[in-house]
């Protein structure tokens, strides 16, 4: 699919060059393929990530110095213009960082996507159950059975605050505790066949009852005060409404490798996935 000549990519309403608008898009794939991972692949992420910060801060010193005169209410906007708790505006890298905060967890979406696509072609009868859902609640239940059954993320860590006890093991200040996100999203104490695909677990009354502490693809408890990603809610949306777009095109899939390795952080269908619209 080509874009029409008049098509400019924009960030916040500002309109980037098809160069900056690769580049970027390149970066932010390779800082969420780097994540949780050594080797080559952690330090083209570092230094993607050092890429766009310098990019970024650019672009906000441009939108303080030449305002638009239309306000786009965009997030770049919202980053730029945004004033500490002294009253003063972010420098330019902080700004920059924040703004990435947002762009990059937008990019990790397209792995859940490609996990969808992987979904409809393992099992193709929920592309006639996404068509025709009209209200979008199997649509949406389809993206959480994406998230769960799914591994892009095996586990998430953090260090201990302070001394405390839980569930009577005591950890010490400053260890390091893994959230095993797989092993819980799979755990057979929580999931009827946690192995089979099956959005109507999300679907209905027998749902899980509490999900903060069930369903835990993007972290676990409340993201206010626990490792919780907040843009969850933004992800979910998001793939409802592209696998229901999936569900609706025509296409074939060639012959590839869709084994998914559970040995690479994050992991994807070895042959990623490809298509053929009709």
């Amino acid at each position: 699919m080509r874009h029409t000549a008049t098509y400019r990519p924009r960030l916040g309403g500002r309109a980037l060059s098809d160069a900056q608008a690769a580049d970027l898009a390149v970066d932010c794939t390779s800082m969420v393929d780097g994540f949780a991972t050594l080797g080559p692949r952690h330090l083209r992420a570092r230094q993607a990530r050092r890429r766009q910060e310098q990019a970024l801060a650019g672009l906000i010193i441009d939108v303080r110095t030449t305002p638009e005169a239309d306000s786009t209410g965009s997030a770049l906007e919202a980053v730029a213009w945004h004033r500490d708790l002294d009253g003063n505006l972010l420098d330019p890298r902080t700004a920059a960082v924040e703004l990435l905060n947002i762009i990059r967890p937008t990019v990790a979406i397209a792995w859940f996507a490609t996990f969808a696509a992987h979904a409809l072609h393992r099992w193709p009868q929920h592309r006639d159950l996404l068509r025709a859902d009209t209200a979008g609640s199997y649509a949406e239940a389809f993206a959480h059975e994406v998230r769960r059954f799914y591994p892009f993320a095996p586990f998430v860590a953090g260090l201990t605050a302070q001394d405390l006890t839980w569930h009577g093991e005591h950890l010490p200040k400053d260890a390091l505790v893994l959230l095993d996100l797989y092993g819980q999203n799979h755990d057979p104490a929580l999931w009827e066949d946690p192995y089979r695909f099956d959005p109507r677990r999300f679907a209905g009354p027998e749902g899980p009852q509490d999900p903060l502490d069930n369903l835990i693809p993007q972290g676990g408890g409340d993201p206010a005060r626990g490792h919780r990603c907040p843009g969850e809610d933004i992800t979910v949306t998001a793939l409802a409404v592209i696998a229901t777009e999936l569900a609706r095109l025509d296409y074939d899939v060639p012959d590839q490798d869709l084994g998914i390795p559970l040995s690479r952080v994050p992991t994807l269908p070895r042959s990623g996935f490809e298509l053929h619209l009709r």
